[in-house]
C-alpha cells in the first residue's frame, strides 16, 4: 500500500496542497510544477509516471461521461493508476472556500481508505445544501 500524493488542477486553488500538507501527504499544484496551460493528454503521462491522485474540477475530461465513466476520458483504458479525485460545485461561485471544504472530505475519505486511492475515484460535490460524495473502483470491476 502506498501512501497518496496529489497533483492539484489548475481549475482548483493553489491552496489546496497546504491543506493536504496539513494532513500528512505530499501535494503538488500544477502550478508549482511548471505545467499551466497543459492540455490534459499532456498532464496525463506525468500523472501516471509520477504516481500522482489527480485532483480537478474536469471530471469528463478524466474519466469520461457521468453515465459511463471510464469508457472515455484520459483515464480510459488506464488499469493501474494512484487515484482520481474530482470536487464539483456551482458552475459560478464554487470559490476558494468551497474548494477547501470539499478537498477535505475527499482526504477524509482517502484516510479511511488507509491512505492510499490507488484504483478509486473519489466523487465530492459540495452545494449550498450540503456536501455529498461517493468513492468507487475505479475501473469499475469486470
Amino acid at each position: 500500500m502506498s501512501r497518496a500524493k496529489f497533483l492539484i488542477d489548475e481549475c482548483l486553488s493553489v491552496d489546496l496542497p497546504p491543506l493536504a500538507w496539513k494532513w500528512g501527504y505530499q501535494a503538488s499544484h500544477v502550478r508549482d510544477l511548471g505545467l499551466l496551460r497543459r492540455e490534459d493528454s499532456q498532464l496525463k503521462p506525468v500523472i501516471l509516471r509520477d504516481d500522482w491522485c489527480f485532483v480537478t474540477r474536469n471530471a469528463r475530461d478524466f474519466r469520461g461521461a457521468d453515465s459511463a465513466p471510464g469508457s472515455s476520458g484520459e483515464y480510459a483504458g488506464v488499469e493501474l493508476h494512484a487515484g482520481l479525485i474530482c470536487l464539483h460545485g456551482p458552475d459560478h461561485g464554487f470559490a476558494r472556500e468551497q474548494h477547501l471544504e470539499a478537498f477535505a472530505v475527499a482526504l477524509d475519505l482517502v484516510e479511511q481508505q488507509g491512505g492510499d486511492a490507488t484504483n478509486l475515484r473519489i466523487e465530492v460535490t459540495w452545494s449550498e445544501a450540503g456536501i455529498t460524495y461517493d468513492v468507487t473502483s475505479f475501473p469499475p470491476a469486470r
